[in-house]
This record gives C-alpha cells, sequence and structure tokens, in this order.
C-alpha cells in the first residue's frame, strides 16, 4: 500500500507561516535597528562660502530599540493590533494542524473501507463501527451514507449531503477569523493615524510647534506606526483566509466524491443489480446439465 505521505501538501503550510513570520518582522526591522548618526557626504565635501564646514546632517529614525518600544511609541491602538496578531498567529497554526489531508481523509482507512465494502467483506453494523472508530470528517459522511445501507439511491445521497453540511461546517471553523482580522486590523490602523494627526495639529495649534518639528515627529510617528501595523497584520490575514477557503473547499470536494462512490455500492438498485446478476449463471449451469443428463 502507498503512502498517504505526500511532500508537497506537508511543508507548504509551514512555509507559509515561515513566510508570514518574516513578513511581520521585517516590517519593523528599519525601526529596530540600532540608531547610528552618520555624515552626510555632501554637506562634509561643500562647505560654506564662510570657509566653516557645513552642519552635519544626522539621521533620525524612530527613536525604537524593539517591538515593545513601537507599540509603545505607537500608542494604545498598537495594543489591539498586536492582540489580533497573536489571534490570527494561534488560528493558523491550529488550522494548519486540524486541514492536514491525512488527518481529514486519511487514506489508508479510506482505501481498506472502500474496497471492504465493494468486496461484500461488511455489513453496515461493522461498517458504522469502523467509522465511529476512525472518528475522522470522511468517516462521518461515510457513516451518515452507512445508516443508509439499502435504501434507495435518493435517500442515500440525501443522508451524504446532510453530514456533508455537518462536516464542512466543522472544517471551515475559525475562518471567519482571518476575515475578521483582515477587516478589523486596517480599521484601527486608520483610527490610530486620525489619533496621531490629532495629536501633531494640537501640538501646532498650542504650542507653536511649526519652528519646533521635535513636537511634530510624536504625533506624526503614531500615525505612521499605526497604519503600517495595521497593514502589516491585515495583508498576510487576508492572504491566509483565502488560502484556507481554498484548501477546505478542495478537502470537500475530495469527501463529496468518496460519498458518491459509496452511495453507488451500498444503494437499493446498486444492491438489487448484484443479486440479480448471478441468477442468469446459475440458471445456464442448470440448463447445461439437464441437457447433458
Amino acid at each position: 500500500m502507498r503512502s498517504a505521505f505526500r511532500p508537497t501538501r506537508t511543508w507548504a503550510p509551514w512555509l507559509l507561516a515561515g513566510v508570514l513570520f518574516a513578513a511581520t518582522f521585517s516590517a519593523f526591522g528599519p525601526a529596530i535597528a540600532q540608531n547610528q548618526p552618520g555624515l552626510d557626504p555632501i554637506a562634509s565635501e561643500n562647505p560654506d562660502p564662510g570657509g566653516k564646514v557645513a552642519p552635519v546632517a544626522k539621521e533620525n529614525p524612530i527613536p525604537t530599540q524593539n517591538l515593545w518600544s513601537i507599540i509603545k511609541d505607537g500608542g494604545p491602538l498598537m495594543i489591539p493590533i498586536a492582540i489580533c496578531s497573536l489571534i490570527l498567529m494561534a488560528v493558523v497554526f491550529e488550522r494548519i494542524i486540524s486541514l492536514r489531508r491525512g488527518r481529514v481523509i486519511p487514506k489508508p482507512f479510506v482505501t481498506r473501507f472502500m474496497r471492504q465494502v465493494r468486496e461484500g467483506e461488511l455489513d453496515r453494523d461493522r461498517a458504522l463501527e469502523l467509522c465511529a472508530e476512525n472518528g475522522s470528517p470522511v468517516a462521518d459522511v461515510l457513516a451518515g451514507a452507512v445508516r443508509k445501507w439499502g435504501r434507495p439511491a435518493v435517500e442515500v445521497e440525501q443522508a451524504v449531503i446532510d453530514a456533508g453540511e455537518r462536516t464542512t461546517n466543522g472544517l471551515r471553523r475559525y475562518l471567519r477569523v482571518f476575515n475578521g482580522v483582515a477587516t478589523v486590523s486596517p480599521l484601527l490602523g486608520l483610527l490610530g493615524t486620525v489619533v496621531g494627526m490629532i495629536r501633531a495639529f494640537n501640538a501646532i495649534a498650542t504650542a507653536d510647534a511649526m519652528g519646533r518639528p521635535e513636537l511634530l515627529a510624536s504625533g506624526i510617528s503614531q500615525a505612521l506606526l499605526t497604519t503600517a501595523a495595521g497593514l502589516t497584520v491585515a495583508i498576510p490575514a487576508l492572504i491566509l483566509y483565502m488560502y484556507f477557503v481554498s484548501r477546505v473547499d478542495r478537502l470537500i470536494i475530495d469527501i463529496d466524491a468518496l460519498g458518491q462512490e459509496l452511495v453507488n455500492t451500498i444503494s437499493a438498485e446498486e444492491l438489487q443489480d448484484k443479486s440479480e446478476k448471478p441468477q442468469p449463471s446459475k440458471s445456464r449451469r442448470s440448463s447445461r446439465r439437464e441437457s447433458a443428463a
């Protein structure tokens, strides 16, 4: 029996999670780096007409050294954005584990079960017992069909549809969280932008900050940080939502195909055809014996 292990389907979710981590922390890379003042080569090579060297231009990035400083400088709205990112990562790892193909559609169980049903090695009670022991989503769908063993194909197919709907709801669990995070995070970032700009304009109005840019830096940096943080969380959340939705759809299509195959095996019409097929051979054998006698 071939192994159900498929490398492309095993390492792809982990690679996606790694890319998500890299995208999350690379956005804060320039801010986390140590602030090192440097000389402006143009200013140092071009002295002013009075013979004095032009003032040295210094780089003044946002003075943040770690992720906690970024959250603190971004204002209170960085806290719910950070919570959204933690929820996103938790749900990502939970869905990666829960939507493994080997867990949803275990190939050894499905192959053995379908073969035994086709060959008539299982009855209704034994088939239900095997499905209950396995407990996978595909086993739940197959069990719904087995409960209608020997009924017309329409009833068996309806049982597969009902069980498939319940299984689909279980497979799509927590997918709305991705959509929610992708929607809420940019709005939180936009709100932080508005709050930061309000702080900057208040500084202009109350402290004559037009000649003192350091008073404007706090509000503007808060506005930019919250916007960047909200987009950094929302973009991966939207990509992950589309990925997991497509993954669930592929699994549902495979489960539906297995359920339809089982319907064609245990329905009353198929069982009747199987019971009628040996009869012509027996009548031929008896007629041959009579003619020989």
